[in-house]
């Protein structure tokens, strides 16, 4: 769930070049009527888009009324995505708009795919919108597949508009167990209004993020073991609390909403943890 810069193409520069080079004519005649209709969708999409309103967007509001949903898919099945095609760069940069190559959904596997925020299959007008196109991986990607929102409370956080890292929402907590564990949830702040807080939620429970974090941090704990052992052996559990304080805010200052944050955090604030519970 991170935020990532938007494109810096528009829709019509986007679909002018994913089409430039279509010379047969009765298609090219109704590729050039459709253009102001693709742009016009364009902008009522980024007008919701920016006040968090996509659901309320109806798919016959964004239409094209010279082509066929097949043939607004084909243009960025065919012109865009695929190698070689003549807006393939347009894709690649958007690829590349994910910090680390990390998918910007669960902050945490490797982008492999664009995802379209409204599918285009239900919205093809969006097909080539760069702002409707966001790096994802491929388990997002499925996740996600074709759903809509249908309310402001299940719209999904949007990478392009929705910047979360300012406020610290993701917690996680220890549990005391051979070995122990970690288990993460939403702790979002008493000023969010009610509709960002449920979406965080919302989004956090589609994407399936609990699972996900606690099996990254299951490995994590697994690897510093053996030096928190060392660690404790030489300085006792108030070492091993600063070494893993000095963990938390390094990581904070990166991501504040990482797994790796919200772990190295609970793991320092936890006293059964840093007094001897990381050997069981």
């Amino acid at each position: 769930m991170w935020k990532i810069d938007p494109p810096v193409h528009t829709a019509a520069f986007s679909y002018a070049t994913c089409t430039s080079r279509i010379r047969n004519r009765e298609l090219r005649e109704r590729l050039d009527q459709a253009a102001d209709e693709v742009a016009a969708s364009a902008a009522k999409y980024e007008s919701a888009a920016e006040s968090s309103e996509l659901y309320l967007l109806d798919q016959d509001e964004l239409s094209v009324a010279s082509l066929t949903g097949v043939e607004m898919i084909a243009i960025y099945k065919y012109r865009m995505a695929k190698k070689k095609a003549v807006g393939r760069f347009i894709y690649d940069e958007l690829m590349l708009a994910a910090p680390d190559g990390r998918c910007p959904m669960c902050g945490q596997r490797t982008v492999s795919t664009l995802d379209h925020v409204l599918p285009k299959t239900l919205y093809p007008a969006l097909s080539v919108t760069p702002l409707n196109l966001i790096p994802a991986c491929s388990d997002c990607n499925h996740i996600k597949s074709d759903a809509i929102p249908v309310s402001a409370e299940n719209e999904p956080i949007h990478p392009y508009y929705d910047d979360l890292d300012g406020d610290p929402w993701l917690h996680a907590a220890v549990v005391h167990t051979s070995p122990a564990a970690i288990v993460f949830s939403v702790a979002a702040p008493i000023n969010w209004p009610d509709s960002l807080k449920n979406r965080v939620a919302t989004h956090f429970r589609t994407f399936k993020l609990a699972p996900l974090y606690a099996s990254q941090a299951a490995q994590e704990l697994n690897s510093i073991k053996h030096y928190l052992i060392q660690l404790h052996a030489r300085g006792g559990g108030d070492a091993v609390r600063q070494h893993l304080s000095g963990q938390a805010n390094s990581r904070r200052m990166a991501y504040a909403n990482s797994w790796q944050t919200a772990t190295y955090t609970a793991l320092a604030d936890d006293a059964w943890f840093y007094q001897g519970g990381f050997a069981a």
